[in-house]
């Protein structure tokens, strides 16, 4: 199957990251590669493109569509995870660069792609690992973490509102037998949710399904740790552009750019700032750019789509 996936938002990115033909970018969720062969297109020689994804897919595929880019250097490909992205560009000799881009989630082929058992809609295997070099998956999750743990995940990861009811349908059923299948685990969370809530709200796995999928690949704990790191790398006027899908991802995004953007610790009556924390930058996006009517038809999973930008003060001040 083919590394489909449109990309999103895309001229809104390119836009935002205000591509330098000599710049060096780094794109920390490259995906099937389609922000970062816009990215590619733009730069000179004197330019370069990072390609960081910890799916062997989508290294793979994204080594055939930025091939000519990879072949003059323009671009070099790594498969990491974007949370190490100091050290992945420290060992390319790199200090600074000119942008940063993460589109968050899952890519329409990791959905689509039957046995990696991201999707409620294919029957498969547990697994919903973006590395499969990773040990722990979904299956673990849902036969192995302990009742509390799993109603933790669904509340706080899915807010789900029968997180409780569905958590301990899981232990009943897993007492009998390993919850081995999407569908297994489909049926479980259904019988958990009174019919009369289910009728009209889209099918009922799929906050579940993301809760579970966002633990098994530490989602928000990678986001929490990289940001500060991803701002620190900018060089002056260098921008940090982020697409999210979720509230909780959404919320952090926009909170870290916040304080580094008016990091004053002050008490709010104090007439003058004492705390000599300095701005760093400023966020670009007031309010998250959304995708148009028309992206969000041609594509549904665009909706929930949430698009921040920040940018580092033109001359360096005290990080």
């Amino acid at each position: 199957m083919e590394f489909a996936h449109k990309s999103i938002l895309l001229n809104e990115v390119i836009e935002g990251l205000n591509v330098k033909p000599d710049g060096i970018y780094a794109d920390g969720t490259l995906g099937g590669a389609g922000h970062s062969e816009q990215i590619a297109k733009r730069l000179t020689k004197g330019g370069k493109l990072i390609g960081i994804d910890q799916d062997g897919d989508a290294i793979k595929a994204s080594s055939e569509r930025l091939k000519e880019y990879i072949e003059d250097g323009r671009a070099v490909l790594v498969r990491d995870n974007y949370r190490n992205i100091k050290k992945i560009l420290s060992e390319l000799g790199i200090e600074k660069v000119d942008g940063i881009l993460l589109d968050l989630g899952v890519s329409s082929y990791q959905f689509d792609s039957a046995e990696r058992g991201f999707s409620y809609r294919f029957d498969a295997p547990l697994d919903m690992r973006m590395d499969d070099r990773q040990s722990l998956s979904a299956y673990t999750i849902v036969n192995e973490y302990s009742e509390s743990e799993l109603y933790r995940i669904l509340r706080d990861y899915g807010e789900e509102k029968f997180a409780k009811n569905i958590a301990k349908h899981i232990v009943e059923e897993r007492s009998k037998k390993p919850v081995e299948t999407t569908f297994e685990l489909n049926e479980i969370i259904k019988m958990s949710i009174p019919a009369k809530m289910r009728a009209g709200k889209g099918h009922p796995s799929k906050q579940s399904f993301q809760a579970i999928r966002i633990e098994c690949n530490k989602e928000l704990e990678v986001l929490k740790e990289a940001l500060d790191d991803m701002i620190s790398l900018l060089k002056p006027d260098g921008r940090l552009a982020i697409i999210t899908f979720h509230s909780l991802e959404d919320r952090m995004v926009k909170n870290v750019f916040k304080e580094a953007t008016n990091p004053c610790i002050c008490p709010p009556n104090f007439p003058v700032c004492t705390c000599g924390r300095k701005s760093i930058g400023e966020t670009l996006t007031r309010k998250p750019i959304l995708p148009g009517e028309e992206e969000t038809e041609a594509n549904p999973r665009a909706k929930s789509a949430k698009l921040r930008i920040f940018v580092r003060n033109a001359e360096e001040k005290n990080w």
